[in-house]
């Protein structure tokens, strides 16, 4: 949908508000995003599908989700144009305390509450695929790192520390096969909203499926997080009632190499790309 199209959309959407006010929001690199205000004062986001359309997938979950997780307010959509209207979500980004920690740990494990008939990734009406997320990590990574432009920036015995690593990774993944927990698959501070302490709202959906909600463990405590904070997140994943196995940082670890060894597959200049590379360099 063009411009003038998403125009005389929106006035349908929103009759008698006259838009006064249009922002880009910063963050997303799959969609644009964009905050607009009207004269009452009422407050929206725009979201634009640039890639993968997942409009129809974001809507549903924001039904599915509603009274489990907070997330935006769906106000209406055009699933086949690839837009989306939303309420905006009121909130900061989050301070990463030990306090915050734990919220999003529980935040998490009230996420993994929302089950499916099966594992997979999903369709726009949120029925998996029936794929396994967890099954056959060293055939995906080989395969990114053929296909993508890891072996451009990693050195021979980097790749081959990375295949031997994912190799030794898969094996170690059996148990979590036939997982049907809802994922949110980028879940770290930049998609989560608080208020001091406590998260109250959690963004950006398109990458949701159904498996093992260690990979959104594994996603969240990627990046070096301040003293405190990791055990706090998992406590408070635990006292909700989130299954912590005894491995759990070694499995989520190597559940996140998929996402990993994917951000392979995109442009060298990319935003994630050479923070990807830094990330492999360091699993032993």
């Amino acid at each position: 949908m063009d411009d003038a199209g998403v125009g005389a959309w929106l006035a349908r959407a929103l009759p008698g508000e006259r838009i006064i006010h249009r922002a880009a929001l910063t963050g997303g690199h799959s969609n644009d995003n964009e905050l607009l205000v009207t004269a009452r004062g009422h407050r929206y986001v725009l979201r634009r599908y640039r890639g993968t359309n997942a409009c129809a997938k974001e809507v549903a979950l924001a039904g599915r989700l509603a009274g489990v997780v907070p997330v935006p307010e769906v106000v209406t959509a055009d699933a086949a144009a690839g837009v989306l209207l939303s309420r905006f979500a009121e909130g900061s980004p989050p301070v990463l305390t030990a306090g915050f920690g734990r919220s999003a740990g529980e935040m998490l494990a009230r996420l993994g509450t929302v089950t499916f008939a099966a594992p997979g990734f999903f369709d726009g009406r949120l029925q998996p695929d029936g794929t396994e997320p967890t099954s056959a990590l060293d055939v995906w990574v080989e395969r990114c790192l053929r296909e993508g432009n890891g072996r451009a920036v990693l050195s021979p015995d980097e790749q081959r520390r990375l295949l031997r690593y994912s190799t030794q990774a898969a094996a170690r993944l059996g148990p979590l096969a036939g997982a049907r927990s809802l994922v949110h698959a980028d879940y770290n501070p930049k998609n989560l909203l608080a208020r001091g302490d406590a998260v109250v709202a959690v963004l950006d959906w398109e990458y949701a499926y159904s498996s093992s909600p260690l990979f959104d463990l594994g996603n969240m405590l990627r990046e070096p997080r301040p003293p405190g904070f990791a055990d706090a997140f998992a406590a408070g994943f635990a006292a909700a009632g989130g299954d912590l196995p005894p491995d759990w940082r070694e499995l989520s670890r190597a559940l996140d190499l998929y996402a990993l060894a994917d951000l392979l597959t995109r442009p060298v200049a990319h935003p994630y790309f050479g923070r990807a590379v830094e990330h492999i360099r360091r699993l032993r």
